[in-house]
C-alpha cells in the first residue's frame, strides 16, 4: 500500500506542481522511500535504473537537439511556411499544422511539438486573424498520436523499442500504417468538431521576407535520423547518434555565441530526467507488490486481433488513470514475452489513449501550462468531448492497422 500511495502522490504533484516545484522534488524522495522501506529490493531498483539509463540519456540528447534546432530558426521557418501556404483559409492552416506537427513529433519528439511548435502556432494564427483553438488543440493531440512512428518520437516509444527487440527500421515499418490511420482519424474529427471556428476564416498573410532556410539544422537532423538507423543495425545504442547530432549543433551555436553551456544543460531538463528515473523505481515497487499479478489476469494472450484490441484498450484505460508513462512501465514486462506485436499494441494504447483526459500524458499537462502563458485555458468538457470522439475510433482502427502490418511484414 505504501508504494501505491507514493505513486499517487507523485502523479498528483506532477499534475498540480505545487508552488511551481519540478516533478522531481516529490518523485526522488518517494523513490528513496520505497527503497529505504524495502518496498522494492535494492537489486530491483538497480535493475530498473540500468534499464532506464540509456533511455534517459537518449531523451536528454533529443531534448537538446530540438532546442538547438529552434535556435537555428527551424520552428520560426515552419511558422512562416504555414502562414504563406494558407492563402487566407483556416482549413488550410489546420492541414499545415497537422502536417508540420506530425513530422516534428515523429522526428524531434513530442516535446518539440508541445514546447516549441505550440507558441509558433499561436503566433501564426494571430498573424492570420484565425481562431487559434483548432490549431493549438491539434498540437497536443498530435504530440501524443503522431508520436507512434519512430522509436525516438516519445519516451514511451523508447521504452517499447527497448522491450520489443525490433530494429529501428522494422519498428518504423510496423508502425507506419497505424501512424497514418490515427492521424487521419484525428484530422477528420477535427474538421467536423471545429467547423464553426474554421468557417470563421482567416486573412491572407502580410507580406514578409521569408526567413533563411535553416539548412544546416535540417541536414543535421537528417544525418541524425540516418545515424539512428545505422546504430540500430549494428547493435549500438541509438543514443550515440542523438548525442552526435546534438554535439554538432551545440558546437556551431557555441562558436557563433548564440547559446551557452548553461543553456544547453538547461535544455536537457535534468530535473525531468530525474523524475523519469524516480518514477520508474516507484512504479517497479508497485508492480513488485501485487499490480503485476492483478494485471496479468486481465491481459489477453496471443496476438490475434481481439487480443491486440484488448491489450491496447487496457493500456489506454491505465494511461488515463495513472498517466501513460507509469502505464507503459507497468505493462511492458507483462506483454514483452508475448512478442513485439503485444508491445506495440500497448504503445498504441498509451500514445492514443491519453488524448481522452488532461492527466493522460505529461505532454498534455505541459501543453496546458503553455496555453496559460498565452492567456488561454482549456474547457474540460470540450476537451473530453473531443477525446471521446477521437480516441475510441483512432485506437480501434490503429490496432487493426497494426494487425494488418504484423501479418504483412511479420512480427
Amino acid at each position: 500500500m505504501l508504494s501505491v500511495g507514493l505513486l499517487l502522490v507523485v502523479l498528483v504533484c506532477a499534475v498540480v506542481r505545487p508552488w511551481g516545484w519540478p516533478e522531481a522534488v516529490v518523485a526522488v524522495p518517494a523513490a528513496a522511500l520505497v527503497i529505504g522501506t524495502g518496498a522494492i529490493s535494492l537489486d530491483h531498483a538497480r535493475a530498473e535504473a540500468e534499464q532506464l539509463g540509456p533511455v534517459i540519456g537518449f531523451l536528454a540528447a533529443v531534448l537538446v537537439l530540438a532546442q538547438l534546432c529552434d535556435g537555428e530558426g527551424l520552428f520560426r521557418a515552419c511558422g512562416v511556411w504555414m502562414s504563406r501556404r494558407t492563402r487566407g483559409r483556416a482549413r488550410r492552416l489546420l492541414a499545415q499544422v497537422f502536417a508540420t506537427a506530425s513530422i516534428i513529433t515523429a522526428v524531434l519528439s513530442l516535446d518539440a511539438t508541445v514546447v516549441l511548435l505550440t507558441p509558433v502556432v499561436f503566433a501564426t494564427a494571430a498573424r492570420l486573424g484565425a481562431r487559434p483553438k483548432p490549431h493549438v488543440y491539434a498540437c497536443t493531440h498530435l504530440s501524443n498520436t503522431a508520436s507512434l512512428l519512430l522509436p525516438v518520437s516519445n519516451l514511451t516509444n523508447l521504452l517499447a523499442f527497448a522491450a520489443s527487440g525490433l530494429s529501428f527500421i522494422r519498428f518504423a515499418a510496423l508502425m507506419a500504417l497505424p501512424w497514418l490511420v490515427a492521424i487521419g482519424v484525428e484530422y477528420a474529427v477535427f474538421r467536423r468538431f471545429f467547423a464553426t471556428d474554421l468557417d470563421a476564416g482567416a486573412q491572407a498573410p502580410p507580406a514578409v521576407e521569408p526567413p533563411e532556410l535553416p539548412l544546416f539544422a535540417l541536414v543535421t537532423v537528417v544525418c541524425t535520423l540516418a545515424g539512428f538507423i545505422l546504430t540500430s543495425a549494428i547493435g549500438v545504442n541509438p543514443a550515440w547518434a542523438a548525442l552526435a547530432g546534438a554535439l554538432v549543433l551545440a558546437t556551431r551555436a557555441l562558436a557563433q555565441r548564440r547559446t551557452t553551456l548553461t543553456a544547453i544543460v538547461r535544455a536537457a531538463d535534468v530535473p525531468f530526467l530525474a523524475f523519469v528515473l524516480a518514477l520508474g523505481i516507484v512504479v517497479r515497487a508497485v508492480v513488485d507488490n501485487g499490480l503485476a499479478s492483478a494485471l496479468a489476469h486481465l491481459i489477453p494472450g496471443g496476438t490475434t486481433l481481439p487480443a491486440l484490441l484488448g491489450i491496447a484498450a487496457l493500456a489506454a484505460v491505465l494511461a488515463n488513470i495513472i498517466n501513460n508513462l507509469p502505464a507503459i512501465l507497468v505493462m511492458l514486462p507483462l506483454t514483452a514475452p508475448t512478442g513485439p506485436g503485444a508491445v506495440l499494441a500497448v504503445l498504441l494504447g498509451v500514445n492514443i489513449g491519453p488524448n481522452l483526459t488532461y492527466a493522460g500524458s505529461l505532454a498534455t499537462l505541459l501543453w496546458r501550462r503553455i496555453l496559460r502563458e498565452h492567456d488561454t485555458d482549456v474547457n474540460l468538457g470540450e476537451f473530453t468531448r473531443l477525446g471521446l470522439l477521437v480516441v475510441p475510433v483512432a485506437l480501434v482502427l490503429a490496432v487493426v492497422a497494426l494487425w494488418m502490418s504484423l501479418h504483412a511484414l511479420g512480427g
